[in-house]
């Protein structure tokens, strides 16, 4: 049986690097299932994420022959087993929307995800974690306690080998050192258009203004607040009829799905940083 994997990459332009990837999955026996490729004329940078299957080779050999390949094209890449889920923590405070649409995707099996734990700086969702037999972890945070919450957190993160970590509403300001450990593989969901209407509150901040469009953005998180590379965003429009409650209520939507459709492309490796922006083959 053909086992299936997924390859992404990037590295300086030049002529040849499709038919050089190509040309090395052909030789090894690896068929194309899909392929999608972008040149940013900007940076200069080529992209491309291949989902291919191969019976000849292993994942070991293949990952070392790959790294020859990557040698001589200064390519950084990852090699990903299609199958695989991703192993994912979830942190989240007091709202619960984002983290009931996530585990509820998870189990529908609209999301490739293994769930393996549920962090949370309060009480208030441990049975919902146990409905879905997700262990739950309460790790209080204070000014006093920030370092050592942390830590606590970061294990779990790293004893569970989890690929990705979702902020569902997490309120709370991660230290630039924890998310320099999670670079590349932390997701937050900002309730807001960013850079506009940051920290708390946005809704009142937007409501104040008279906006007629509110919106949600799922993006990396960065020691820089709220500024981390984009992967979705999304809107709703509203009028001056709305109060604060109407723009929360209709927000909290817009910020599910967003997240969702930024943690699937998250976990079928399609989205791939480019700087202080993304590449998101959809």
């Amino acid at each position: 049986m053909s086992h299936a994997y997924i390859l992404t990459l990037s590295c300086p332009d030049r002529p040849g690097i499709v038919h050089a990837v190509s040309g090395f999955l052909f030789e090894r026996g690896g068929n194309i299932e899909e392929a999608a490729q972008y040149n940013d004329r900007d940076t200069g940078l080529f992209f491309m994420r291949v989902r291919f299957a191969c019976e000849a080779l292993g994942t070991q050999e293949l990952k070392t022959q790959l790294a020859q390949l990557a040698t001589g094209l200064q390519m950084s890449w990852r090699l990903h087993e299609a199958a695989q889920p991703m192993r994912t923590v979830i942190m989240v405070s007091r709202e619960g929307h984002c983290l009931n649409d996530l585990l509820f995707r998870w189990k529908s099996g609209l999301l490739p995800l293994d769930i393996r734990a549920i962090v949370s700086n309060h009480r208030d969702f441990y049975q919902l974690a146990a409905s879905y037999n997700v262990p739950f972890h309460h790790i209080p945070v204070s000014a006093a306690t920030k370092a050592q919450a942390e830590a606590r957190q970061y294990e779990i993160v790293e004893a569970e080998g989890a690929e990705l970590v979702v902020l569902a509403r997490y309120m709370q300001i991660l230290s630039d050192e924890l998310c320099r450990k999670l670079e590349g593989r932390a997701i937050n969901i900002h309730h807001s258009f960013l850079p506009s209407f940051k920290g708390a509150k946005p809704y009142y901040q937007a409501h104040d203004r008279g906006v007629k469009l509110i919106g949600a953005t799922a993006h990396y998180v960065t020691a820089d607040l709220d500024e981390g590379p984009i992967i979705e965003q999304d809107v709703a429009r509203v009028n001056h009829s709305k109060t604060v409650e109407d723009l929360t209520t209709l927000g909290r939507d817009t910020e599910s799905l967003v997240l969702a459709r930024a943690v699937k492309w998250h976990s079928e490796h399609r989205v791939l940083l480019n700087g202080h922006k993304t590449v998101i083959f959809k």
